[in-house]
């Protein structure tokens, strides 16, 4: 069955941002922290005007807006979204009154064939534009299924056909880059097996799957006793291609709204397979790199899958500040911090102030949403530019609305959107073009995959501060939903110079989101296991290029040496088996060595069972090293890591099973040494 979705026309997208030279002159607004927002000066100048917005959108005579479907999807009760207004009323204030600088993202228009070409490099096959031969190139096209190549396909055709009408170019045929004879350009697709393992798929194995105890699975969703539906979600297969028949109309109701009660959501899980779950931080950049690639492929197929057009922005580049704490860009802050603090992933100042609301902010009623002193905040916000990085800065002073509104000012005046500009328009059209929540989680996972290393890191820790306001809603009086509306303004922010339908319906579409991903950021930051499966054969792929390349540059020099050896070699009877490398070594197949640089016996040869985890061998080690570990190694959470072979660097879970990962990769080297924070 096919169906027709109609583009929603020119939807409002993210535009107000911090950063601009020209600041906009206005009255400063005083709040006073301790009175209920009822009382407040500034409430009765803001919750009016919440009010007036929310009549109006409640209005059954307002005209309809012009995409009809979407609408009638992210619809919601006028008054469960006053809080969202009121932050926005909060943030126009914080901007007149001069104490943070705002400008509008203007976003370039662009061709298809350019957003096409900008595509294919993003997923790193740049070799389709440039024509050149590039191994990584190659290594990538034989890793992807039927959808994924689909996809590339597609994207290539649109960006070829269109420089052949605008007559730029010859276009070099992909057939002749990749020595195919095929009238019709496709590409070798990996098949897909119905269940296949996390990491690699073993030949005639099939997956066993445990019972379900605290361990076996990660469980996202309700707090027990809630009731709910539970669902289950599978890493093993492409999300695309689990798409076998396109949703049917009427499974987006034309009158269906969001639900803010936390019962609305499912509860998922998904269940370890023998190979554990991986989460993004355990493996290497080089890897996560390739898993960034292969995502952006992956969500594109999953969109044509749903038949969803997958919508991105060119952003004109708002050039951020180089030094100080606001206002500066993510990678730049880190560099500087990092001279400071090696290794450290967070701005060490949206650390502080995260560390601050922790500590004595998370049980203040209304925390996030009664807005602090905007006279204290601006002073608080120049103090700490001068101050922060000299230690002398006194965060006594500071109280919990205040760091709360420091904190939401951080994450506006990013130059770039913590959840980049580029996707935010895919972050939209999920929930207003998708109505199933699993489909929306599958999304939304793929799209956290895409993020950069510092905004992704940044992300996380900022959700795992909403999530603990939310556990203390006893007492702050912050539920979820809550919690999702003032967030929502913060990263998701809109133009427009009135409110209206649209950007009704848009704020609520904004506040879903915030709630998936603050409900389920425990399943959205592990690395499905079907990249990390394409990962590892792109890895293989490479290098059997990189040895085939080296022993055609070797050839020559190696000719004559290498025929002299042969005369001199006994010839080898008929018949011989040739083993693999690793059954030609000194350890036996099944044993593998265990290196542990702390500690005081640093290795250990290991004989594998099927039933030997990776915290089986940790707790070897650790009692045959219990008195003489090394100073370094105490009070440092050791973990089993699988490096090189075909993956660059693995945190593997302390349930994994070790002879099914030695299995995927037997080429690897296997070191214990402190997980990566």
């Amino acid at each position: 069955m096919t169906m027709e979705m109609k583009d929603s026309g020119s939807v409002v997208l993210t535009a107000y941002h911090p950063h601009s030279p020209a600041r906009i002159p206005g009255m400063e607004q005083s709040f006073v922290q301790d009175i209920p927002p009822s009382h407040s000066p500034a409430s009765r100048k803001s919750l009016p005007r919440c009010r007036r917005i929310n009549r109006m959108l409640s209005n059954e005579s307002a005209p309809p807006p012009t995409f009809s479907r979407s609408n009638s999807q992210a619809s919601m009760d006028s008054t469960s979204m006053e809080d969202f207004w009121c932050e926005v009323e909060n943030i126009k204030e914080s901007r007149e009154d001069g104490s943070e600088e705002a400008t509008l993202l203007e976003f370039k228009p662009a061709d298809e064939g350019e957003l096409e070409a900008e595509w294919l490099q993003d997923v790193g096959l740049s070799t389709l534009i440039s024509g050149a031969e590039e191994e990584d190139g190659q290594a990538l096209l034989s890793t992807l299924t039927r959808t994924q190549a689909a996809a590339v396909q597609k994207r290539y055709n649109t960006y070829t056909q269109t420089l052949r009408k605008k007559n730029k170019h010859t276009v070099r045929d992909v057939r002749d880059i990749f020595g195919t004879n095929d009238s019709s350009l496709t590409f070798e697709t990996v098949p897909v097996p119905p269940v296949p393992s996390n990491g690699i798929q073993l030949p005639g194995q099939k997956p066993v799957w445990k019972s379900v105890t605290s361990n076996s699975c990660l469980d996202c969703g309700l707090d027990k006793g809630s009731p709910s539906i539970t669902e289950e979600l599978s890493y093993e297969v492409s999300f695309s291609e689990s798409i076998t028949v396109l949703p049917k109309t009427q499974e987006w109701p034309k009158n269906q709204r969001f639900k803010k009660e936390d019962s609305a959501l499912p509860k998922f899980i998904v269940r370890k397979s023998r190979f554990g779950l991986t989460e993004v931080g355990d493996l290497s950049p080089e890897d996560m790199k390739k898993i960034r690639y292969l995502s952006l492929i992956e969500l594109t197929a999953f969109y044509d899958a749903l038949g969803v057009e997958l919508k991105r922005n060119r952003a004109e580049r708002v050039r951020g500040r180089e030094n100080g704490l606001f206002g500066v860009p993510l990678t730049v802050l880190l560099e500087n911090d990092q001279k400071k603090v090696p290794g450290i992933k967070v701005p060490l100042i949206f650390q502080k102030l995260l560390l601050k609301l922790e500590e004595t902010g998370l049980e203040t009623e209304g925390i996030l949403r009664v807005p602090g002193s905007a006279s204290r905040v601006k002073n608080l916000h120049q103090e700490l530019e001068a101050k922060f990085y000299e230690d002398t800065f006194d965060w006594d002073q500071v109280r919990n609305n205040d760091a709360a509104g420091l904190l939401k000012m951080f994450i506006r005046e990013l130059p770039s959107p913590l959840f980049t500009v580029e996707y935010l328009p895919a972050f939209i059209t999920l929930v207003e073009k998708i109505s199933k929540i699993k489909l929306q989680l599958q999304a939304l996972h793929l799209l956290i995959m895409l993020l950069p290393e510092a905004n992704r890191d940044t992300a996380k820790a900022f959700l795992q501060f909403l999530k603990k306001v939310v556990a203390n809603e006893g007492k702050n009086k912050m539920n979820l939903w809550n919690v999702s509306m003032i967030v929502a303004p913060n990263l998701f922010i809109y133009k427009g110079k009135r409110a209206n339908q649209q950007e009704m319906q848009a704020a609520a579409t904004t506040a879903h989101i915030v709630r998936l991903l603050i409900r389920y950021q425990d399943i959205l930051w592990t690395v499905p296991s079907f990249l990390i499966s394409q990962v590892r054969k792109m890895n293989e792929a490479a290098m059997n290029n990189s040895k085939k390349q080296l022993m055609f540059d070797k050839g020559v020099r190696k000719l004559l040496r290498r025929k002299t050896m042969e005369r001199e070699r006994p010839e080898r009877p008929e018949g011989a088996v040739t083993f693999p490398p690793y059954l030609q070594s000194d350890i036996p197949e099944g044993v593998i060595r265990v290196y542990a640089p702390l500690h005081s016996k640093v290795s250990m040869a290991i004989q594998l069972n099927s039933q030997t985890k990776a915290k089986d061998i940790l707790a070897r080690f650790h009692c045959e090293n219990s008195r003489g570990s090394s100073q370094n190694m105490r009070g440092q959470i050791q973990s089993l890591h699988e490096i090189g072979g075909n993956i660059g660097q693995h945190c593997l879970d302390p349930d994994a099973y070790m002879l099914d990962v030695y299995r995927a990769n037997p080429q690897a080297e296997w070191v214990i040494k402190p997980k990566a924070s």
